[in-house]
């Protein structure tokens, strides 16, 4: 029985199809081979440290052995997530960390912004460049470095602060072992470090703010205030938004390094946070599949905030992140 040319073609045109379409994808990935070169090394990273580990959360439902390794260790379901969540710790923990997260959201979150928008009234470039390169500069040390400045300044023996107090008359405070005095100092060392920094994206935003909107804003009457609330606000709208919601994932992630530098026997009623937890659970007593199950515990917790507060950006119309 002779071939019917039409089944012929209607069955070699999806695979023609199908070949062109490959072709046309690696011409593009050869055309942009040196922007996909530019590319591998973030992704190699994400991958080696963030999605392959990803692996791993799954003793957080077993009795973790190192010598039994991960398929050899026995499953105990929810046991890690039931200590944890009945352990009289869980709301100490809670309390804490949710204070410093809110007090960054709150404190901390609003100031590049107010940064970048005062930045971006100057008029002197170089002046407005020196500026930035000066309160550029905490971000680039360590934490180590920052909790060593603020032991010079503030420890009680000889700290330049207690010497004032001490030359005027008053008493000394201990600042680095009060409780009272904690979290206003973390919160104090967070803004030094990071508001010029995290100002970056938003000085690149405002950047881009079509000029003429300023100009018909100047014409119908408006003053630099009317013109930062109608224009410049609006105009970057969308990015504080995007970042808030960028922010939210890592809600509970109250950095650990900071916190575990300025942790001492005296305030370690209202500086133990989650983090540290896991880090004294985990590395120093290892209680892998416990601590495991605490960050799996903040995963989620990050995830829900995402997911929340990108659902409400879509329902007030502004851009999401996905």
């Amino acid at each position: 029985m002779p071939a019917n040319p039409q089944l012929i073609a209607q069955h070699a045109k999806p695979q023609h199809k199908s070949y062109s379409n490959r072709k046309r994808i690696l011409r593009t990935i050869i055309y942009d081979r040196w922007l996909y070169l530019m590319l591998l090394p973030g992704v190699l990273f994400f991958l080696a440290f963030k999605y392959i580990p990803m692996w791993g959360v799954i003793i957080s439902f077993q009795d973790y052995q190192p010598f039994s390794g991960i398929m050899g260790s026995p499953w105990v379901g929810m046991k890690h997530f039931e200590r944890f969540f009945t352990d009289p710790t869980f709301l100490i923990l809670m309390k804490n960390t949710l204070v410093l997260a809110g007090l960054n959201i709150i404190l901390f979150f609003p100031l590049p912004i107010i940064v970048a928008l005062l930045l971006n009234e100057l008029t002197g470039k170089w002046f407005k460049k020196g500026i930035q390169t000066i309160i550029y500069l905490p971000h680039f040390m360590s934490w180590v470095i920052v909790t060593g400045i603020v032991y010079i300044f503030f420890n009680v023996e000889d700290g330049v602060f207690n010497m004032l107090l001490q030359q005027t008359g008053l008493e000394k405070i201990n600042f680095l072992a009060s409780s009272g005095w904690f979290r206003p100092m973390v919160l104090a060392e967070v803004i030094w470090k990071e508001t010029g920094w995290s100002t970056i994206i938003y000085l690149a935003a405002l950047s881009g703010v079509d000029p003429q909107l300023y100009e018909a804003a100047r014409m119908d009457g408006a003053n630099r205030w009317q013109q930062l609330w109608h224009v410049t606000l609006p105009g970057i709208l969308s990015t504080i938004v995007i970042l808030l919601i960028l922010r939210l994932g890592n809600f509970l992630d109250t950095g650990f390094e900071q916190i575990f530098l300025m942790l001492n026997a005296l305030n370690r009623d209202v500086g133990e946070v989650i983090d540290t937890y896991v880090y004294t659970s985990g590395i120093t007593q290892g209680q892998f599949s416990y601590s495991t199950a605490i960050g799996l515990f903040k995963s989620v917790i990050g995830l829900v905030l995402v997911s929340g507060a990108n659902y409400m950006a879509k329902k007030f119309q502004q851009e999401g992140i996905y």
